[in-house]
């Protein structure tokens, strides 16, 4: 997808993000808000992450693997996903909560992450979000994923600006993959 195309692609993603939130869509700590809480077999429960019918987030989100991509070697979860990095964080600290997360699910736990093939165990962390669940970190940054993303290998969040940052697949070493750069 070039930038352009995903610049609108992503100007679609929150004009529906911003419409479900004024619907009384997404909550990021009420019952059933599920736009937080992406780990699990019950995170489907909640509204969906951005668009279209409600999504099923990923539930291998106790693994943090690496794999090949049309990136290069990323940072993916236990089913295959991408896991992305949002410039905008600072410290450690998610700054993606809202209709931020229901584009852009974080990845949650109960307990720990497990580094998998290609990832390194002293890299991950966790930390708390505002709503109280403990977000999985890589080198310091939370992890997410991208509401369209539909599968295993798909990098369409990419290089996308949205909520006041621009979103990158994760390296190995902990870094954004920039496109350009791979």
């Amino acid at each position: 997808m070039n930038r352009i195309a995903k610049s609108a692609f992503a100007g679609m993603l929150l004009a529906v993000a911003v419409a479900a939130s004024a619907c009384g869509g997404t909550s990021t700590s009420g019952a059933g808000g599920g736009g937080t809480s992406a780990s699990g077999s019950n995170a489907s429960s909640g509204g969906g992450y951005g668009y279209g019918s409600p999504a099923k987030a990923p539930s291998g989100t106790d693994t943090v693997k690496a794999a090949k991509s049309d990136l290069g070697t990323i940072l993916v979860d236990g089913e295959g996903k991408t896991l992305y990095l949002f410039e905008a964080d600072k410290g450690g600290t998610s700054s993606c909560s809202g209709g931020c997360a229901a584009v852009w699910p974080p990845v949650t736990t109960s307990g720990s992450a497990t580094a998998g093939a290609g990832a390194q165990e002293n890299l991950l962390g966790t930390t708390m979000r505002s709503d109280g669940t403990k977000e999985v970190t890589y080198a310091g940054h939370p992890l997410y994923w991208f509401s369209g993303d539909a599968g295993a290998g798909d990098t369409n969040g990419e290089g996308l600006t949205d909520f006041g940052g621009a979103w990158y697949a994760v390296s190995p070493a902990g870094s954004a993959v920039e496109e350009s750069g791979s």
